[in-house]
């Protein structure tokens, strides 16, 4: 690319991971820009009524475990530009049908209340507790090997649990409460709990309820984006809002451009440049063979009081899993894993108004849920998610006023990046986590030295928290861009 040029960057989409890059180019004194199709900043974190006036939904991501625990949000003063987090008595609730799951901060308290499980859980979820510092900051992104001896020995003794099939560490515990606790973490993956690396989300989840905890946003996600997109124009950094970019040519002169989408849009808008760079066969097949992971099917409910869950113990959180046992949570996501739809999904649950009094009227409430579809899939879902839910909470339906859905088309149309319906930016499995979008020692590069892909389709994969952008600023600073800053802002 033209190394003389009006600008060092320009970022191409404004979810977590572009703010992101632009925000570590433009503290690091590169003048950048961002461009967003939208007419707002925040890819999956945004909030908007979907509902009724005056009840603010999350469209996307509500519950941040990865946004409290990111090493690089926590370098960012974003409380000073209106992000305040606030975490409930209970990190995440599960009901059964003879009572509740409960994650609470303490690993001791949980242990507790697990009864004879309460040693194998500390046993499990302990070292990574524990070793959290190492997980997060040495354990996401690209692939690396800790070279200090005790991160050295965290990592391995993280990792040998971690690439195992949730089902597998399951066999440890005997309790109902236990087994199924672990499951409702795991199936965040969207991976079926039989396969490897599974594991390694009911670890990670358990152990940040612990860590730092699942704290909600006050006001909504759209909250988080509004400070990033503050900060990084505090720093110099432009945003340039509603340009939708079909071409790389479209663009102005720049040194680097960085793209918060997936393989498949980087093909239709930079493919063309892409092949002409020597050896970008092999890379450009790679990413038309880049496999998505499950669709999402949605609900957005207005409600005319608390939903009255038979154990009121759940009413202390804002994330409840909704899905049985074990057994009946692996049974909905092998379902989904195979192409089908299931009968009794396992339905992810968060009801933040009942914490953040800005999100609804007085008295009445928000309540966000969604479970995994194959992707693409058109069948709808919204009666076995109410049915799930009434199972747990007789009279439920009741307190329904308002409903708003999205199946996967709507996600996608809703948000390119979100392919069949996929939320996470590809699918999480063991052949595709480290390697995410290619096989290449930096997955943020392409044979274009000017062209860096950005989005949650590289490590360390989805989620709010802003690393794969963050890296991937960084790849771009220690190659194209390595001459001196041009924003004096920086």
């Amino acid at each position: 690319m033209n190394r003389v040029a009006s600008l060092d960057a320009i970022v191409v989409g404004s979810g977590p991971n572009g703010l992101a890059a632009a925000i570590t180019l433009a503290r690091a004194g590169r003048s950048v820009r961002l461009v967003e199709s939208e007419a707002t900043v925040g890819g999956g974190c945004r909030s908007a009524e979907l509902t009724l006036p005056g009840f603010v939904h999350d469209i996307c991501s509500a519950v941040h475990p990865l946004g409290r625990s990111s090493p690089f949000f926590a370098q960012l003063p974003l409380d000073r530009y209106g992000l305040r987090w606030i975490e409930p008595p209970v990190q995440v609730a599960h009901p059964l049908d003879d009572g509740a799951a409960i994650l609470l901060r303490d690993p001791d308290a949980t242990a507790h209340r697990l009864g004879p499980d309460a040693g194998a859980y500390l046993d499990l979820v302990g070292p990574a507790v524990r070793d959290w510092d190492v997980i997060i900051n040495d354990l996401t992104g690209p692939f690396r090997i800790p070279l200090h001896p005790r991160k050295l020995a965290a990592a391995a003794g993280f990792g040998l649990r971690a690439v195992q099939p949730l089902t597998r560490l399951a066999r440890r515990f005997k309790t109902p409460a236990a087994r199924a606790l672990l499951a409702g973490c795991g199936a965040h993956s969207m991976l079926a709990l039989t396969e490897p690396l599974s594991g390694a989300f009911g670890l990670i989840f358990l152990a940040s309820g612990h860590a730092v905890g699942w704290p909600i946003p006050a006001g909504g996600s759209q909250r988080i984006a509004d400070a990033l997109a503050a900060y990084l124009t505090s720093l110099g950094g432009t945003i340039v809002l509603g340009q939708r970019v079909s071409s790389i040519n479209e663009l102005a002169p720049t040194s680097a451009v960085l793209f918060d989408l997936t393989p498949r849009q980087l093909l239709d808008i930079a493919g063309e440049r892409l092949r002409l760079r020597w050896g970008s066969g092999l890379y450009l097949r790679q990413l038309r063979g880049f496999r998505h992971g499950p669709g999402s099917f949605k609900l957005d409910l207005a409600l005319d009081g608390p939903v009255p869950w038979k154990d009121p113990e759940v009413l202390r959180s804002a994330t409840v899993h909704v899905g049985g046992t074990l057994e009946e949570i692996a049974a909905s996501e092998q379902a989904v894993a195979t192409g089908e739809v299931p009968e009794r999904p396992f339905v992810l649950l968060a009801q933040p108004s009942l914490f953040d009094p800005s999100r609804a009227p007085t008295g009445r409430h928000t309540l966000w849920a969604y479970c995994h579809v194959p992707n693409g899939s058109t069948v709808d879902m919204t009666d076995r998610i109410l049915g799930q839910i009434e199972r747990f909470a007789p009279g439920f339906r009741d307190r329904i006023i308002a409903t708003s859905k999205l199946d996967p088309a709507d996600f996608q149309r809703y948000n390119a990046n979100y392919i069949g319906g996929d939320i996470g930016g590809g699918r999480s499995d063991i052949w595709q986590f480290f390697t995410r979008p290619a096989w290449r020692p930096n997955p943020y590069s392409t044979p274009d030295p000017g062209i860096f892909l950005c989005s949650s389709s590289t490590p360390p994969g989805g989620g709010v928290h802003g690393l794969c952008g963050w890296y991937a600023a960084r790849a771009a600073l220690r190659g194209i861009l390595r001459g001196g800053p041009r924003n004096p802002a920086g």
